[in-house]
């Protein structure tokens, strides 16, 4: 007979779960949802396909959100009838399987305790993701698609949705800029801790003399907002390109004009899109993530003037956020948790909860005066 004894760890996580679902609010999710449920079952819902299209992602999210909760709870009482067969027929087996759904479960608990950390006014958005080529010619254009890929992996572990907008390729290898949405529960909370510069240490592919070098990418996250949060851009402030869209080495890859550039002349600011088939479509995209990005600067503009007013103007995070050095040493570390891994090939894999996990923790620590 076995005396496998997890209990203490068991009750540990059930403590943090249990003050999880107080957070989460399980009754007011159910409600919300039973709201969604009636609202995207009146018959004339696709009548208005944007506002359909809003209620029936909302109802998605929360759904998911809730199912995610009620399979944990699920697992842990499937745990505790594992771990007594183990115990009763001395099963080594069931207890080695016990012992992986513990720790599958402790970091299943313990990625939602971080989510519950996500309370910001647009955490729950989902994210658009633009990732730029920085200092490092070559080897920068090259980093950029690294971390272009790790983040789509990410998304694909996780089984979130991913919309790539836009890809301008760099002539020799890599890309200069992508831009892609995460469609997901709490999305841009989750990744607004990846924004930054990111910077990698190699021994180039492309230096003839096997230089090391270091290069730059710099990534920017956005929620992207409700259609009803609307922003007013009058049309004499933007500048509408259409272009045909392209693939790797500039090979057109569309035999129309179907691909959208639009500028904010205001502010400079430039949103490309030509995932869609039709310009029309690639133009509403274009609209909506150019009506984000101007949210968040309006935002931006308001914190910045109330911390002034308070005469409480805390530093910013820094240029470089993260280092990836591949030579002369294997080390991925995060320059403001202090967060490192030695595997740098699980990072560019995807393998990101951790980084994340430890931003978002150290981001809600207190601010010495």
């Amino acid at each position: 007979m076995l005396d496998l004894d997890l209990s203490a760890q068991i009750a540990s996580i059930r403590a943090t779960f249990n003050d999880i679902r107080e957070v989460v609010d399980l009754d007011g999710l159910r409600a919300e949802i039973a709201d969604l449920s009636a609202q995207a079952g009146v018959p004339d819902l696709w009548d208005d396909t944007e506002k359909a299209q809003e209620i029936t992602s909302a109802l998605s999210h929360r759904q998911s959100e809730l199912a995610r909760i009620v399979a944990i709870e699920q697992q842990l009482d499937d745990l505790e009838v594992l771990i007594e067969l183990a115990n009763a027929e001395g099963d080594e087996d069931s207890a080695a399987e016990a012992r992986t759904e513990l720790a599958d479960l402790q970091k299943q608990i313990g990625n939602l305790e971080v989510q519950t950390l996500l309370n910001g006014e647009y955490d729950p958005l989902p994210a658009v993701v633009t990732i730029r080529a920085g200092a490092g010619g070559v080897d920068a254009a090259d980093f950029a698609d690294m971390l272009f890929r790790m983040y789509l992996r990410w998304a694909e572990q996780h089984k979130y949705k991913a919309t790539v907008l836009d890809t301008s390729y760099a002539e020799e290898a890599g890309i200069k800029s992508a831009t892609f949405e995460i469609d997901a529960p709490y999305a841009f909370g989750t990744l607004s801790v990846e924004a930054g510069t990111h910077r990698l240490v190699r021994m180039s592919p492309f230096n003839s003399a096997g230089k090391r070098q270091t290069s730059f990418a710099a990534v920017e996250v956005v929620p992207l907002m409700a259609e009803t949060e609307e922003v007013d851009i009058p049309d004499n402030d933007i500048r509408v390109d259409v272009f045909r869209s392209s693939g790797p080495g500039g090979q057109s890859v569309n035999t129309t004009d179907s691909a959208v550039r639009i500028t904010h002349l205001p502010t400079g600011i430039v949103v490309s899109c030509q995932n869609e088939k039709s310009q029309i479509q690639n133009r509403a995209a274009a609209m909506r993530v150019l009506k984000s990005r101007l949210l968040l600067v309006q935002r931006e503009q308001e914190n910045a003037k109330k911390k002034e007013l308070a005469g409480n103007i805390t530093a910013s995070w820094g240029d470089q956020m993260r280092s990836y050095v591949l030579a002369p040493y294997q080390m991925v570390k995060d320059l403001r948790t202090d967060f490192e891994v030695n595997n740098p090939q699980n990072v560019f894999d995807g393998d990101l909860d951790g980084f994340i996990a430890a931003g978002i923790r150290w981001r809600k620590q207190p601010v010495d005066s």
